[in-house]
């Protein structure tokens, strides 16, 4: 009952994303180039790294806020495989379940797309598109206020901000973060990036300006992969128009023009095969605002 919207009619021209939409089990019946998309309803790793718990209830709203927009792909289709949930608190065994089913999907020549869940994502989703492709250069573009590359604690384990720290322990890590934010990153995790490789833009230097910039960094990443991942956490933006996150921003960033320049940018590259957007807390929500924002950014890849 969550795909479900507005029904104009049932000739294409009238369709809207819950008309093409099919709940699905079998992995074998996904096709080249549909959209799969997984929920990734936990929250262990926002527990754990002492933030605001409420993200593993996030996918099924994105979902009832992605129904009602148009489709104007004629070619479009997405199959729902539900969500991965967290009951007993090993989220270790949680993210290799994601994996498995995302290394599924992209053998099959389909397109991963996550809803978390908080962005102890990242790993999974990571994890999955790596199984997949294990000789393959993978690069990682994350839209976040934070590096995540936090050691784990001892005797807690893996968190929502030790994604990155966790990747790179696997080999050379191919990563830009874009939104970093001066005030939510110790020295330690700047120099922790350093340390690893890991290209980053500052939330400040995000202005329409500096686009040739900023797309001259994503291109140097994005050429030198074989295949991207995209993960954003919706902490990166404003307060104002994302209230409900696991760390809130006053100083966060928009989705204005400049932005949307730039996320379209990424988007359009014939190497990006996976995404997802975590930290979504409707439990923090103010009329869906970080839920819509959410499923809007989900929608311009599905439409690009």
């Amino acid at each position: 009952m969550i795909w479900q919207g507005r029904l104009d009619g049932e000739e294409l021209l009238y369709h809207r994303l819950f008309q093409r939409v099919k709940e699905e089990h079998n992995y074998d019946n996904i096709s080249t180039g549909d959209f799969a998309l997984h929920g990734f309803a936990v929250d262990e790793g926002v527990r754990r790294n002492k933030g605001r718990q409420g993200a593993k209830d996030a996918p099924d709203v994105i979902r009832k806020n992605m129904s009602n927009f148009p489709v104007i792909l004629p070619d479009f289709s997405m199959l729902d495989f539900g969500n991965v949930t967290c009951e007993d608190g090993n989220l270790e065994n949680t993210q290799n379940n994601l994996a498995k089913n995302v290394s599924k999907v992209l053998l099959k020549g389909g397109k991963s797309l996550v809803l978390g869940g908080g962005h102890e994502v990242t790993y999974a989703h990571y994890l999955g598109v790596k199984t997949a492709f294990p000789e393959q250069k993978i690069g990682i573009i994350n839209i976040d206020a934070h590096f995540d590359n936090r050691q784990p604690e001892k005797g807690v384990g893996p968190s929502s901000g030790t994604g990155f720290w966790q990747i790179a322990q696997e080999g050379p890590i191919n990563s830009l973060h874009i939104g970093i934010q001066r005030n939510s990153n110790t020295l330690k995790l700047f120099d922790t990036a350093h340390q690893y490789g890991m290209k980053y833009i500052l939330a400040d230097e995000l202005f329409f300006e500096n686009l040739t910039s900023i797309y001259q960094r994503i291109d140097e990443l994005l050429d030198s992969v074989d295949y991207a991942y995209l993960t954003i956490c919706m902490d990166v933006f404003n307060a104002s128009i994302a209230p409900g996150v696991s760390a809130a921003a006053y100083n966060g960033i928009f989705a204005d023009t400049a932005f949307m320049h730039f996320y379209r940018h990424i988007l359009k590259n014939k190497k990006l095969l996976a995404l997802d957007v975590a930290e979504v807390n409707p439990s923090f929500d103010i009329q869906d605002r970080t839920a819509r924002l959410a499923a809007c950014l989900v929608n311009e890849w599905l439409m690009i």
